[in-house]
């Protein structure tokens, strides 16, 4: 697993990290990570690894600030989230009407956004700022960035001290002083980090250009991560019985569901929409008697099946294999029925809305079933 100094290091060398992977792979909670090892004057070590966190990462034992950041005395994070109606002007600079109080009717301003004003702090001596920006791949990126997408590599920054170099790229935005339109580039204490969701088919993809700046991480979905969390130790392979005796019977039964689940969406959509192990974990951790095991994992599915509903939209029989439901397997309580409307043949799943702590162990054995239909 990646943690939060080895992207640390990586933003050291490179300035921009993107870091990206399904739901549930801990996305969020490792930008946290980096943001707190950034910002710690000390520079020895990041939060220690917690197993009651909604999506644990590996602990940072010992991890040093990378050199060129941990030298500098004063570092800030500054923090953002995309979303479909960011602007150019949020996140640079812009003129927007000034709709402050003090302000007089009709009165425009030249705005100062996020990574404007992270930018002018990295700007002074012994200083470095890390923009940190959240689901970069729901907002149009490319426009918001706009003619800084040339000069925010690392070798398109300015020198020590802000001196230009023979390979600094400049361009243009207003001067939220003066107003004036002026050449601007980036300092090379300024570090970005993103996070995206490829399987977010909502938005737009990243541009080519714009994504190639970008140092890339992915995080992956990981059944030993589940199985710390739970408590459990390795797989045996050992034949589960029928009926579970043990709360450590049910949750092989769900690790194992969660491999062979994953490598069927994997096989049907792609690997960017498979389930991150954050997803089969509830807040406040898994219960230690089996009767509460089954209940929680009761609420865990809810959220599972609607992940899957959603990949598969309008694809019955995509859905079928993700869940065995064509299998014939008799503790499935999904199945897949063949019917026709009009002359037409049509597909239906049959199965509970909800599936209840007296079926949830059986479902579990049925989706790690590994076996495909021949005819998928």
């Amino acid at each position: 697993m990646i943690n939060a100094s080895e992207i640390l290091a990586l933003l050291a060398e490179q300035r921009n990290v993107v870091v990206a992977g399904p739901p549930g792979t801990g996305k969020s909670m490792l930008l946290g990570e980096v943001a707190a090892l950034f910002e710690s004057q000390a520079g020895e070590s990041a939060p220690e690894y917690s197993a009651e966190a909604s999506v644990p990462i590996p602990a940072l034992t010992g991890a040093r600030l990378a050199k060129t950041i941990g030298k500098v005395g004063n570092r800030r994070v500054f923090r953002s989230v995309l979303h479909q109606s960011s602007k150019y002007r949020e996140f640079l600079t812009g003129m927007m009407p000034d709709a402050r109080a003090e302000a007089a009717p009709g009165k425009f301003r030249v705005t100062e956004g996020i990574l404007y004003k992270a930018s002018e702090f990295a700007k002074r001596a012994d200083h470095a700022a890390l923009v940190i920006i959240d689901e970069i791949n729901r907002g149009p990126a490319v426009q918001v960035f706009g003619g800084s997408i040339v000069a925010m590599e690392g070798d398109k920054r300015l020198g020590p001290g802000g001196k230009r170099r023979p390979s600094t790229q400049y361009f243009e935005l207003l001067d939220p002083n003066t107003g004036d339109l002026i050449e601007y580039a980036f300092p090379e204490s300024l570090y970005l980090l993103a996070a995206m969701n490829q399987a977010d088919v909502s938005v737009e993809p990243l541009d080519v250009a714009f994504l190639r700046r970008w140092a890339p991480l992915t995080l992956e979905p990981s059944s030993s991560v589940l199985r710390e969390y739970f408590g459990i130790g390795a797989d045996e392979g050992d034949l589960l019985p029928e009926s579970p005796l043990s709360r450590e019977h049910v949750l092989q039964a769900t690790v194992r569901a969660f491999d062979a689940v994953n490598k069927r969406i994997a096989l049907g959509r792609g690997p960017q929409f498979q389930i991150g192990h954050g997803m089969l974990m509830p807040p406040g951790g898994m219960p230690s008697d089996l009767t509460s095991v089954l209940s929680a994992l009761v609420a865990v599915w809810k959220v599972l099946k609607n992940h899957i509903d959603e990949v598969f939209f309008g694809d019955v029989r995509g859905v079928a294999v993700v869940l065995n439901a064509s299998l014939g397997i008799p503790e499935n309580p999904y199945s897949l029925a063949e019917r026709s409307f009009g002359d037409a043949p049509k597909a239906e799943i049959e199965g509970p809305v909800s599936v209840g702590p007296d079926e949830i162990y059986g479902l579990m054995r049925a989706l790690a079933t590994s076996e495909l239909p021949i005819d998928v």
